[in-house]
């Protein structure tokens, strides 16, 4: 993550310390959540459509305990939302499985990202799987590959993002389409 934020600090020069924000303009941080992999996208919608400013993807050490990595998660999210100031940040919920174990870990994945947005007073919104795919692809039950396509051509991205980070900015393409009064 650290790698993916300095590359674009140096493309905007050594005196921006975050990412400008231009006037009338909506920013948010998309949040895909995950124990072992956790993405992150920041998606900026203005008067020439959106544009993603930073996408990357958290990946705490794989031996680490879930302490640790619960950890490396809150930090590299709230260095995201420090640096790229969103107005708001948008979460995918958690969806059902057959691995109770695995939901559990993301479970505290998503409340650590919950609890890292309101450290920064960003209210937080929350999407289903369902909702995310049928914002960014149009059906509800699109694979993975069609959602990082999707979502790269719905930013003009060079190249497909990661799958995690896509997630992210597919989440965050999400709330900007939908834009829910309440937040959690």
């Amino acid at each position: 993550m650290k790698n993916f934020i300095a590359k674009a600090a140096e493309r905007r020069g050594p005196t921006d310390h975050g990412v400008g924000k231009g006037a009338g303009t909506f920013r948010v941080l998309g949040i895909d959540p995950g124990s072992r992999v956790t993405g992150y996208g920041v998606v900026e919608e203005g008067a020439n459509g959106l544009r993603c400013l930073l996408l990357g993807e958290i990946r705490p050490v794989r031996a680490a305990s879930l302490t640790a990595c619960l950890q490396t998660i809150r930090g590299g999210i709230r260095e995201v939302i420090r640096h790229a100031a969103p107005e708001a940040m948008a979460i995918e919920n958690i969806f059902y499985g057959k691995n109770i174990r695995s939901l559990i870990k993301q479970g505290h994945v998503r409340g650590v990202a919950i609890l890292s947005g309101a450290d920064g007073d960003t209210p937080i919104y929350e999407y289903s799987p369902l909702e995310i795919k049928k914002a960014v692809v149009g059906y509800g039950r699109a694979e993975k590959e069609q959602v990082q396509k999707m979502v790269r051509a719905i930013l003009k991205l060079p190249e497909l993002p990661p799958p995690d980070a896509a997630d992210a900015l597919a989440v965050a393409i999400c709330h900007i389409h939908f834009r829910k009064a309440d937040p959690i």
